[in-house]
């Protein structure tokens, strides 16, 4: 995983932008995006999406002290850890949003779930479109953590490249924010 996706992500996980991530912090992404598609803190997709992104913080928290830092992250960060802790974790926030349970979200569904992590909501359409190859309106679960996982391991996906850093710049340049 090249430095740079690695500091975009941590950027994006650092919600209050001091130089560290707390657990506070890092779960109440959790709480956003239950609120942001509509599920009840008591709903048990929430518990369970908890439950995976406290793995997670504690994987990522190698000096267990309640702070993450970018040293932490970056030590941390890479294909192991995504397929042990992250996958599960991701794919629960997936499930938050995938209100019919079928495996698929919409456009819509996608759109909340990545506002509610921290995703700009610049280049939503063209990353929602960059993971329905087939055109049909939605985006399968297994493709959505593929493209988060290649943008992990390799800095590069093809919903990242669909974001822009700026109106008029190449989606290429783009720092997306993909996220644990």
């Amino acid at each position: 995983m090249s430095d740079t996706a690695k500091r975009r992500i941590f950027t994006m996980l650092d919600a209050d932008g001091d130089g560290v991530i707390t657990r506070p912090e890092y779960l109440d992404r959790v709480h956003r995006a239950a609120a942001a598609c509509g599920r009840e803190a008591q709903h048990p997709l929430v518990a369970v999406a908890l439950a995976a992104h406290e793995e997670v913080f504690g994987q990522m928290d190698g000096n267990a002290d309640g702070a993450v830092t970018y040293e932490e992250y970056r030590d941390w960060a890479g294909h192991d850890a995504f397929e042990e802790s992250c996958r599960p974790a991701l794919g629960s926030l997936f499930d938050l949003a995938d209100h019919d349970d079928d495996g698929h979200l919409t456009r819509d569904e996608f759109t909340r779930l990545r506002a509610a992590t921290g995703n700009t909501p610049e280049g939503a359409d063209a990353a929602f479109d960059a993971l329905d190859p087939r055109h049909d309106g939605t985006v399968e679960r297994s493709v959505y953590l593929a493209a988060i996982h290649d943008f992990l391991t390799t800095g590069r996906s093809p919903m990242a490249d669909a974001y822009p850093l700026h109106p008029g710049t190449p989606a290429a340049a783009a720092p997306v924010r993909a996220g644990h």
